[in-house]
């Protein structure tokens, strides 16, 4: 198999390479460093340092080709599926920060146009060059937003003045960044239903996690974000528990989001690469559990207190976001488990490792205290 991860350079991307490569798949990836330059920009940086793509590929002994071009440049991505002919494509190419999608009309419509155009130019390129290639598309659980019913895997049974139908479930995106994708969820329910592409829409919740089985064998780091633009809860947590500070839960703290571990995130890709759609349009709503604020806090304390022998403080800043801090949270993972996902990496397994690997670099994660502090608003 044939495989081109597009975003070959991030955070999923490369230890995804990394376990296809060991899986004996040929794997091509691209980039254009765009997320290195964006967190340079907001004056932060990986607090796990990370190598170089040439240091990567070299050290790797050239298993793995990459190819240096931004995807929103359709004669780079015609180009690229032209010469390779891959069987499978997993599109990870995307801005990828709600809060920097927030800050400026610039930064709005960069999200927009970059994430929209580069979907549809891998829509279109599959659609002219060749069509029987799997698109593996990473969306996000935030375009469901928090409704006030069951989440279900991107339809549902509807009955309304006597009538019945499948519908696409309503999507209800917070941020530019998310309505982005939910531009792309439609895009490729549009380009399966006119040309039969095969398409596996990954809605995927967060991702936590400094390590993964090849991470650990090649010694090979991937990135890891503190900062309030492209940071994570979670990993926030964990800086802010290394670095003795108290932790910031966001508002009331209620508000529930899906999660998985960075191991289990590229197991589950794993999976859905096995098993491609036949001519169908696909949603896999990509989480292991569902969990608020204030139990991540409290979990993270737990651990940062029993390893490092502290006493970790929380703290509740004003919410800088739009969104609903006590709501009904309940979405649905069949998908995955029906083509064998069961839990490799759970919270209580994840949290001292990454509080130890933080530790380990505490001197680098000083330097970016300041970066930690919300100040993208959404009013």
């Amino acid at each position: 198999m044939k495989v081109i991860i597009l975003g070959i350079d991030g955070y999923i991307g490369f230890p995804l390479a990394l376990r296809l490569m060991d899986n004996g798949i040929d794997v091509y990836g691209a980039d254009n460093f765009y997320t290195r330059k964006r967190v340079k920009e907001v004056k932060s940086k990986s607090a796990i340092r990370i190598n170089s793509m040439d240091e990567r590929i070299n050290k790797l002994n050239n298993k793995i080709k990459f190819f240096k071009g931004d995807v929103s440049n359709p004669k780079f991505v015609y180009d690229l599926i032209k010469d390779i002919k891959p069987d499978a494509i997993v599109h990870l190419a995307e801005q990828r920060s709600a809060p920097y999608s927030m800050i400026s009309l610039k930064t709005a419509n960069e999200t927009l146009e970059k994430n929209i155009k580069s979907t549809m130019n891998i829509i279109y390129a599959v659609k002219d060059l060749k069509k029987d290639i799997h698109i593996v598309k990473l969306g996000s659980m935030g375009e469901y937003g928090t409704p006030n019913i069951d989440i279900p895997e991107g339809s549902f049974n509807v009955n309304y003045n006597n009538r019945s139908d499948n519908l696409i479930f309503p999507r209800m995106g917070q941020s530019w960044y998310h309505l982005s994708k939910v531009f792309d969820t439609y895009n490729l329910i549009l380009a399966n239903k006119i040309w039969n592409l095969n398409v596996s829409d990954v809605m995927q919740g967060v991702v936590y996690g400094s390590r993964t089985e090849e991470i650990n064998k090649y010694s090979l780091p991937t990135r890891f974000d503190i900062d309030e633009v492209y940071g994570t809860v979670l990993n926030r947590f964990i800086a802010e528990s290394v670095m003795d500070d108290p932790l910031t839960v966001y508002g009331e703290g209620n508000q529930k989001r899906t999660f998985l571990s960075l191991e289990d995130s590229i197991y589950c890709l794993n999976l859905i690469l096995n098993n491609p759609p036949d001519h169908e349009y696909k949603v896999y709503n990509q989480f292991d559990e569902y969990y608020s604020l204030n139990y991540l806090a409290s979990k993270v304390k737990e651990y940062a207190d029993e390893i490092f022998n502290k006493n970790v403080k929380i703290d509740h800043l004003k919410d800088p976001r739009i969104e609903s801090e006590n709501h009904y949270y309940n979405p649905i993972n069949e998908n995955l488990k029906k083509i064998g996902y069961k839990r490799q990496r759970s919270l209580d397994d994840e949290i001292p490792l990454m509080l130890n690997d933080l530790n380990n670099n505490k001197k680098r994660l000083l330097s970016l205290r300041n970066a930690i502090k919300p100040k993208t608003l959404w009013k």
